[in-house]
């Protein structure tokens, strides 16, 4: 089973080193990288084209003109051809037998695996597992993720993306949470109880700063009403959708009873 690996990049060649040296690491070798630069403003591009250029596993692409993440991230899916596929960040790095691992757990029914993480440091020292990634349950029209119960190493069957409507090429940030809600609507995802990815936490990194938190927040919203309309659910815990104007804040606060915080915890 051929394992796409894919990366939207930008500026990021400082720590793509470490991110290519662990996807080199893998114990499980039937995979292909799939590397789209958004029109990088320092050396990155060259320098990514001068380290891997000896590896027929890495395909490396660049966009005509600066275009986005999502549009990015949409690119890497259309380019690749492996049958599962999984996002990493050029700033993250993955523990050496996490495509082992993942597509082990993979069966016919299964369409999307995803584990734990390490919070890091930006030396990527792990700081401590992300606490709130569990089993979830599947077929739940009132799972939004607004937990991040569903989060990194996520990966998924190309398949099952393809009868999604895909990733929203105009979102600037939330692009991960808008395509989980779509695949969880198409099949069964799995959960590993096991880190399989390091998330580096640094002042470059796209959630630090402000501006684009903003923008974080109101693009999470948005995906989660888009999410709500597919399900044809007009209405959450007695309130109509349209009257809710932050539905992730309205639905961390519904969802976070004592059963919730110990599911949680313990799942």
């Amino acid at each position: 089973m051929l394992f796409s690996i894919l990366i939207a990049h930008y500026n990021n060649y400082h720590y793509f080193r470490e991110c290519y040296d662990s996807i080199l690491r893998q114990t499980y070798q039937n995979y292909e990288i799939i590397l789209v630069d958004d029109c990088s403003v320092d050396d990155s591009y060259q320098k990514i084209i001068e380290l891997t250029k000896n590896n027929p596993k890495v395909k490396v692409f660049r966009n005509a003109v600066n275009s986005g993440v999502g549009l990015t991230k949409k690119k890497c899916i259309e380019l690749a051809s492996g049958e599962v596929c999984g996002f990493v960040d050029p700033d993250d790095t993955l523990a050496d037998k996490a495509l082992q691992i993942i597509i082990e757990n993979y069966s016919k029914d299964t369409i999307a695996v995803y584990s734990q993480f390490y919070e890091c440091d930006p030396d990527l020292k792990p700081i401590r597992v992300f606490p709130h990634s569990r089993r979830i349950t599947n077929g739940d029209k009132k799972f939004f993720n607004v937990f991040f119960e569903a989060t990194h190493f996520f990966t998924f069957k190309r398949e099952a993306y393809l009868k999604t409507s895909g990733i929203n090429e105009e979102l600037t940030s939330a692009v991960d949470q808008d395509l989980y809600l779509k695949l969880y609507e198409i099949g069964n995802f799995k959960f590993v109880k096991i880190p399989l990815y390091f998330y580096r936490i640094h002042e470059k990194g796209v959630s630090q700063e402000f501006s684009k938190k903003e923008k974080l927040h109101k693009n999470w919203h948005q995906t989660i009403l888009d999410s709500a309309i597919r399900r044809n659910v007009d209405s959450l815990y007695g309130k109509k959708i349209s009257e809710i104007e932050n539905l992730p804040g309205f639905l961390k606060v519904k969802q976070n009873g004592v059963l919730k915080k110990i599911q949680r915890k313990f799942f």
